[in-house]
């Protein structure tokens, strides 16, 4: 059996942010089982937003020089990609968004370079629940881009917490976070909420 290869992708401008630590803790989890895990902070990497010149669409390649040259190859890659952000006015914030935009050279050539591919959604936010915090809107969107790119949800993992490191307290979504880990490591076509 090959190994896995698994990507974590970071959006917390914190180092010790919330979603960051249930971030590694996914890590932790693959790593563990076995996979190979690579992770990036994207607040600390220039990913410029997209211009919409449409050259990716004939030639399958971004022509903006930044550091989503690096991550696209990785993007390829891997079996299993992590998006981890905190849930900032009702959605994912500003740099998971660009991050996401990018994902249009992706889709060059006429086939996704993501389909079949899964997905961990790591998400915190402040606000009580994920209704009235906006997470559900962070929810429905990777639902929609998953489905469209006809990739897999491995699972969510999301928790309330507003200082920083506090989601360490939460034993419940850190376990979670780390068996999402595992299960992407293992391949696992199961689906987990």
């Amino acid at each position: 059996m090959n190994q896995r290869r698994i990507l974590i992708l970071k959006g917390s401008p914190r180092k010790r942010g919330n979603s960051a630590l249930l971030a590694e803790r996914v890590a932790a989890g693959a790593g563990d089982a076995g996979a190979l895990v690579e992770s990036f902070d994207l607040h600390d990497m220039e990913i410029r937003p997209c211009d919409g010149c449409d050259f990716c669409q004939g030639s399958g390649e971004c022509v903006i020089a930044d550091d989503m040259q690096s991550l696209y190859p990785k993007l390829r890659e891997a079996d299993g990609i992590v998006i981890a952000s905190p849930i900032y006015w009702f959605t994912i914030n500003a740099q998971v968004k660009a991050l996401l935009d990018r994902w249009y050279a992706l889709e060059g050539a006429g086939e996704s370079a993501l389909a079949g591919k899964q997905f961990g959604i790591v998400l915190t936010y402040g606000d009580s629940d994920p209704y009235s915090s906006g997470a559900v809107n962070a929810i429905r969107m990777f639902q929609d881009i998953c489905r469209y790119e006809r990739a897999e949800i491995a699972g969510f993992v999301y928790g309330s917490a507003n200082k920083p490191g506090e989601i360490q307290a939460q034993a419940e979504v850190m376990q979670r976070a780390y068996a999402l880990g595992r299960r992407l490591a293992a391949g696992s076509e199961t689906q987990a909420q």
